[in-house]
């Protein structure tokens, strides 16, 4: 009988195999192909070297455990960065060796934002250095000219490459560090162009690296692809501790940053800014900037009160409604979640008899804001029933609450903080949701924060009160007194 040579001997060590990826989104296959099977780019995918696969031994550490109750954190304290909005989404402030990524779409004002960071930082007596590879020191000089953000302790350098960064790091000693952006700056020795999938990793390991050991807060500005995702491997959100967006449509001026990752604070938090000739500002108070028509009576208005992070935010919803010429009207949205408003109309016309299917249906908020939380469900109801009416809802009312299929209106998070908030901007009427224990047959009404805050249990009974139903609807309301 014959065995096989293979079976009687030692067993062999098992040959590592060759895998390629790809340079664009960091998509890995075991035989090559001519086009990325995830972001679908043409000849991206190129053989990497494999790496030997072994046996893991015990080694060396840095530190020798010790119990979490005796771990110092005042090297993780808060300092303010001088920028009160982004104190505020970052949770207090800059942690020193944090390291905080920024994205935003082209000239939505990153350079400009973290330039008055920096400059603030450096007031306070602490050195900056901004790193800059997509400009030129003279450009970001001139910038900081506009702005009023020249000082001493502000360093500045335009580099590309990784080893210069770092060798401008030892000189320098920051305690703040800015790298516009994480994308030009390309590492000595290693494969792919500047902001490949290889090059970025690279790039932000050695400067996270760094700041963990040196204590230096560092913030890498992102690129985003077109939907709006950070540009490169998913990686580089995994390595920095925290990741913000800075977004904000171009013909308006009001910018909002979010946080996405927060390992320091919380992730619900946005902050806002106004974007001008001179700079950035903070506005501690947004809600002036959507709201247009407080206490007037407009047809096709209403004011909704929005969640933007735990700050309630006040922004008028309006809409118009005309009778279209073409055979497939037109549904047209701005700062509104299309589908929800699709939602809305057929809720209108089948619960409410208000009949817009031969209609042409435009729906905006003002000022550039956008709503896309459920809680103004009923504030886009009452613009579309005012304008296909003609008839203006009274002046200083505000609607909140989240629309059913059923036409009934549901309960919406931090209810009180949207009613003194709207309390606070002088309207006098709320109109709110039932209550979640038992929901009321007729609408119920109460005083809160000196508003009359009207519980109403469905859209129907809501637009009986603002006058807004179908002529053949109308017959006399139960309950509070009709809203003048």
């Amino acid at each position: 009988m014959t065995t096989s040579a293979g079976l009687s001997g030692p067993r062999r060590g098992r040959v590592p195999r060759a895998s390629y990826r790809c340079s664009e989104c960091g998509w890995e296959t075991a035989k090559w192909v001519g086009r990325c099977g995830e972001c679908q780019a043409w000849g991206s995918v190129a053989e990497t070297a494999a790496v030997p696969t072994g046996r893991a031994s015990a080694g060396p550490v840095s530190a020798p455990a010790v119990p979490i109750g005796q771990v110092s954190v005042e090297e993780s304290t808060f300092r303010p960065s001088g920028v009160p909005e982004l104190d505020r989404v970052l949770g207090g402030g800059l942690v020193p060796g944090a390291a905080l990524l920024m994205a935003g779409e082209p000239g939505v004002g990153k350079s400009t934002l973290l330039l008055e960071v920096a400059a603030q930082t450096a007031r306070a007596g602490r050195r900056v250095l901004y790193v800059t590879g997509e400009e030129s020191a003279s450009q970001v000089r001139l910038r900081a000219d506009r702005t009023d953000g020249v000082h001493d302790e502000l360093y500045l350098a335009a580099e590309t490459d990784l080893g210069a960064v770092l060798t401008h790091i030892e000189q320098t000693r920051p305690a703040l560090l800015v790298l516009d952006s994480v994308q030009t700056v390309s590492a000595p020795g290693v494969d792919g162009v500047p902001g490949g999938v290889t090059q970025v990793k690279e790039v932000a390991a050695a400067l996270v690296r760094v700041a963990k050991t040196r204590g230096i807060t560092t913030v890498l500005v992102g690129h985003v692809t077109k939907d709006g995702t950070i540009a490169g491997p998913r990686v580089l959100e995994h390595l920095v501790d925290v990741v913000l967006h800075f977004e904000g449509e171009r013909t308006s001026r009001f910018r909002m940053l979010r946080a996405m990752k927060n390992r320091y604070g919380p992730v619900d938090e946005v902050g806002c800014f106004d974007l001008g000739p001179d700079g950035i500002t903070a506005v501690t108070d947004p809600s002036g900037l959507f709201v247009e028509h407080q206490l007037r009576q407009v047809p096709g208005t209403c004011v909704a009160v929005s969640m933007e992070g735990r700050r309630p935010v006040l922004a008028e919803v309006q809409a118009l409604v005309t009778v279209s010429p073409a055979e497939r009207p037109r549904r047209t949205t701005s700062g509104l979640d299309s589908s929800r408003v699709a939602m809305i109309l057929a809720v209108l016309q089948q619960h409410c008899r208000i009949r817009t299917h031969q209609c042409d249906v435009f729906a905006s908020t003002v000022g550039g804001a956008r709503v896309h939380e459920p809680a103004s469900d009923l504030a886009v109801a009452v613009a579309l029933a005012s304008s296909h009416l003609g008839t203006a809802p009274p002046g200083g009312v505000v609607a909140i609450g989240e629309l059913g299929l059923a036409g009934e209106l549901r309960t919406v998070r931090d209810l009180p903080l949207r009613i003194a908030e709207a309390a606070r901007q002088g309207f006098r009427v709320a109109l709110v949701p039932g209550g979640t224990e038992r929901r009321p047959r007729r609408p119920e009404e109460r005083r809160v924060d000196g508003m009359r805050v009207v519980e109403v249990p469905d859209l129907e009974s809501c637009l009986r009160l603002l006058h807004l139903v179908a002529p053949e609807r109308r017959d006399p309301p139960r309950g509070p007194r009709p809203l003048d």
